[in-house]
């Protein structure tokens, strides 16, 4: 294709690295060894009740995910489970400061305590659970790399690319993704590596790289806050996994276990059908144990993880359930549940029993 621009092309075999209601209080748990930040991590609940705010590490901006709107206030489908877990732990939902983070500031940012948590497009990896020492929670949203370009360039598939400049952020996975699959497919491209992700889309969009290549649903996101979004193609190939969610750090389990089961509330409300409009009546009137139990209308679940039994219900009031998540911030910049509907509905979505 002509709008590639094949001349500046050498054949390259990798990519060089261019210049976030009181309660009981919980007991503290040893620190795990060899863990940078180990002495904060046994009291990281404690830490953040102190505080009075959970401080979470966000993107820089990236829409439907977590962007500030006009008024400076976070919004997003990751901005809404740091407010989910302020609100297990507080009962109010404002009490988080988010801290914006770049792909390769956001690990140092966790590891070092400036964050307690990190709630943005992270993927789920073998070292990043293990050398790098944290915990994936859970996986809030299943996702996969691919590639835009822009519609005048004609290209209709991912194997048209071979002579291509390819913009890519540096510290993810998508930077390796993207050199394995040209050395596997024998596509040779340059790349145009940029840190920031603000900057690396501005490089796209001005013409500095053919190809702008995330995940599919920060393509999306990108796509859609452009001036005319129709001037922009998602190719139809996805290149990798990406399973995304929250991150901790490792060797506190007791606020892993509770980022883990405010995901899996939330998805087991639209399992159950509870919604922010009937939850109220739910955990008056619904006779199904499950639902009574995780409402925090019998037995002790949420005094189990060191909140309040209503913590579920507090939650669902304010954000809703996965789904309602999911419709408001996604779905407006066309990204389809896909993998991230209900596995009663084909997806890959599942909650452990609330029991």
């Amino acid at each position: 294709m002509q709008a590639l621009r094949r001349s500046m092309v050498r054949a390259v075999g990798g990519i060089a690295l261019a210049a976030a209601v009181a309660v009981p209080a919980l007991a503290q748990q040893a620190p795990a060894a060899n863990n940078p930040a180990a002495n904060n991590n046994a009291a990281t609940l404690e830490a953040i009740r102190n505080r009075g705010t959970l401080v979470c590490g966000v993107t820089t901006g990236l829409a439907g995910f977590a962007q500030p709107d006009s008024q400076g206030v976070w919004r997003g489908f990751d901005v809404d489970y740091c407010r989910a877990v302020a609100i297990a732990l507080f009962g109010d939902a404002s009490k988080v400061r988010y801290v914006p983070t770049t792909a390769q500031a956001r690990f140092t940012a966790l590891q070092s305590g400036e964050v307690d948590m990190l709630a943005r497009n992270t993927t789920h990896t073998l070292s990043r659970d293990t050398s790098l020492g944290f915990d994936f929670p859970a996986i809030n949203f299943y996702d996969g790399q691919g590639f835009m370009v822009r519609a005048s360039a004609g290209v209709r598939s991912a194997r048209e690319l071979d002579g291509a400049t390819i913009c890519v952020q540096p510290g993810t996975t998508t930077e390796q993704n993207l050199t394995d699959w040209s050395r596997a497919s024998n596509i040779r491209f340059s790349p145009v590596v940029i840190e920031r992700l603000e900057e690396v889309v501005q490089a796209y969009v001005s013409g500095r790289c053919d190809v702008y290549t995330t995940d599919v649903s920060g393509l999306a996101s990108t796509r859609a806050v452009q001036p005319n979004p129709r001037e922009h193609v998602i190719l139809p190939e996805v290149i990798s996994k990406e399973p995304l969610g929250p991150l901790v750090r490792h060797g506190d389990q007791r606020f892993a276990d509770l980022v883990r089961w405010v995901h899996n509330g939330l998805v087991n409300a639209e399992e159950l059908g509870i919604t922010s409009s009937n939850v109220q009546q739910a955990a008056q009137n619904d006779p199904r144990p499950e639902v009574q139990r995780m409402l925090g209308r019998s037995g002790d679940l949420g005094q189990m993880l060191g909140v309040n039994n209503n913590f579920m219900a507090n939650i669902i009031k304010e954000l809703g359930n996965y789904g309602e998540m999911f419709a408001r911030h996604l779905e407006p910049i066309g990204v389809q549940r896909g993998p991230n509907a209900l596995w009663t509905q084909g997806g890959l979505q599942y909650s452990p029993p609330f029991r």
